[in-house]
């Protein structure tokens, strides 16, 4: 069975946020929406929640956080994931170094890493620690373990970093295991450093010598001379609403039918079986574009 939601948009994603928890203070962190999160959900809760997505022909999984990589038992939830469901993970990286080997022996396909400054001084001041280096190792071992591609979101913050955006391109470049990911700034936290993703998209739309528009929420992937770059905008898009295919779950368990909406969750927490099912067609059943 697959899942269509009012609006006749398939679901064939699930995203599941493995803890609140995080080693990282960054400035714009909105922690997928959650609220004083209680305990985050057991590895054989995940696994039941994986098995009923697998039924409703679910392809892909991603995990989250918070950091899902401090989760003592996240290679056992990754050998979880059923056969036919690829499997990434979005993390800061700082664990990824002694972790990508385990990952990738566990059947994780890729990973995400989120970076938003190659500037020391400007990393620190964007996530409160000095651990930029232990980003960059890890980057460096997902690419020699195959954790590929590696994509790289950098949450574009005007008078931050915005001036770094050439800089990245050049750090990718020649690389088709990197993908940078320029991530429009999210309202959910009190940060007001929105950069100006009109511009930016244009010039680079200028300067591609290649524009592909992926399958995911219809988004433009742009190639410059050996590097590739995609720019991710939630905000008053209407074509991001249009092409989501994805279903949430938070760490406390509850199913999120929309990024931008916290007012329509649905409790799954120790729900299993035809009871579970249920429960995940009637998130479905909420979803609806938050922009039309």
């Amino acid at each position: 069975m697959t899942l269509k939601d009012p609006f006749n948009r398939p679901v064939s994603n699930l995203r599941i946020s493995l803890t609140p928890k995080c080693n990282l203070s960054c400035v714009y962190c909105h922690r997928e929406g959650e609220k004083d999160p209680t305990s985050p959900l057991s590895a054989a809760e995940i696994a039941e929640i994986l098995r009923v997505a697998a039924g409703f022909g679910i392809r892909s999984v991603k995990f989250t956080g918070g950091e899902p990589l401090l989760r003592p038992d996240l290679i056992d939830i990754v050998k979880s994931v059923p056969a036919g469901i690829e499997s990434s993970l979005t993390t800061n990286g700082i664990l990824l170094a002694g972790l990508a080997a385990d990952l990738k022996k566990a059947g994780m396909r890729r990973v995400n890493v989120s970076i938003d400054s190659l500037d020391p001084s400007t990393y620190k001041k964007i996530t409160g620690s000095d651990r930029l280096s232990d980003v960059l190792e890890g980057i460096d071992a997902a690419l020699d373990t195959g954790l590929t591609p590696v994509k790289l979101n950098m949450v574009v913050l005007k008078g931050i970093n915005d001036h770094e955006v050439d800089d990245f391109l050049g750090y990718v470049r020649g690389n088709r295991d990197l993908v940078l990911q320029l991530i429009e700034l999210m309202n959910f936290n009190n940060c007001d450093h929105h950069g100006e993703l009109n511009g930016l998209e244009n010039s680079l739309a200028s300067r591609s010598k290649q524009i592909i528009t992926r399958r995911m929420h219809h988004r433009k992937k742009y190639c410059l001379d050996g590097a590739e770059v995609e720019v991710v905008r939630p905000l008053h898009n209407t074509e991001f609403c249009a092409f989501c295919n994805r279903l949430r779950v938070t760490s406390d368990g509850k199913l999120k039918p929309c990024l931008l909406r916290t007012d329509n969750h649905v409790d799954i927490r120790g729900r299993s079986g035809k009871d579970l099912e249920d429960l995940f067609c009637e998130a479905v059943r909420r979803r609806a574009p938050f922009y039309t």
